[in-house]
């Protein structure tokens, strides 16, 4: 065999063995980013109108949120931010759309004080994204709401403040223990930080849908029991008064005061 027809023959294999690395490769970071950003990810992929360039933003989003000093908070801030969050839900019996814009308040302050810069809104929105996928369309659409809240009605501004709680509790815990214990895991096994966190993507991102559908119902049961505990306290006072006017209306006349007449003197 010519030497010129071996050489073609290793570089055409070389080549071809180069594009199925790529290939592979390309596939193993799609899957990677659809596991690790959810909805997130076909959402950028229909807003780019392309998958390569969808993978392009997500990755990123990566690299910016690595540069990042992301931190978790302390446990005074914690209780905080509780209280904080437990007054805005008191605030929303009577002022339903005052509580709405100060939940988001609240939750950029939060934002802010665990590290993410809170410029503007899409800005905010991305850098969430890698850390906080499954909650990202709760935010969004409590925000779209919070924006147009002069117009919702009160169950619009009670849904937003269902999903607002959603976004504040995840970013108040943030799955610290579950992080703990993945770095353990990949210190003891050699791996880098990043990719043991990948490979537990999945199992988080399914506790994590769990969490937040567990999360959303009992948050709507509370509130409409705030509600509900409200109107019969409002329908026991009126009854009591009705009541109260009956047994007035009859009494007999002798037990009623009467005003004597002392002819004009």
């Amino acid at each position: 065999m010519p030497t010129w027809l071996i050489v073609l023959i290793v570089v055409v294999a070389v080549a071809v063995l180069g594009a199925v690395i790529w290939l592979v490769t390309q596939e193993m970071q799609r899957k990677r980013l659809q596991q690790r950003f959810g909805p997130e990810y076909d959402r950028t992929v229909a807003e780019k109108d392309s998958p390569r360039a969808a993978q392009r933003e997500l990755a990123e989003r990566e690299r910016r949120h690595k540069e990042l000093d992301i931190r978790p908070l302390s446990a005074s801030a914690r209780e905080r931010y509780t209280q904080q969050w437990a007054q805005v839900q008191e605030t929303f019996v009577d002022q339903p759309s005052d509580a709405v814009a100060e939940a988001d308040h609240v939750l950029v302050s939060l934002m802010a004080e665990r590290g993410y810069p809170t410029e503007g809104y899409e800005q905010q929105v991305a850098d969430l994204s890698v850390r906080h996928a499954k909650t990202l369309e709760h935010y969004r659409a409590a925000h779209a709401t919070q924006q147009k809240r002069d117009g919702a009605s009160t169950e619009d501004l009670r849904d937003a403040m269902v999903r607002y709680r959603t976004v504040f509790e995840d970013l108040l815990t943030d799955g610290a223990d579950e992080q703990r214990h993945d770095d353990h895991h990949d210190r003891r096994n050699g791996h880098d930080h990043s990719n043991g966190h990948d490979h537990n993507d999945g199992h988080d991102h399914d506790r994590a849908e769990r969490r937040d559908t567990d999360r959303v119902e009992a948050d709507r049961t509370d509130t409409n029991r705030t509600d509900t505990n409200r109107t019969d306290i409002t329908r026991d006072e009126t009854a009591r008064g009705e009541t109260a006017r009956g047994e007035t209306d009859e009494r007999p006349a002798s037990a009623r005061p009467r005003t004597e007449w002392n002819g004009g003197r």
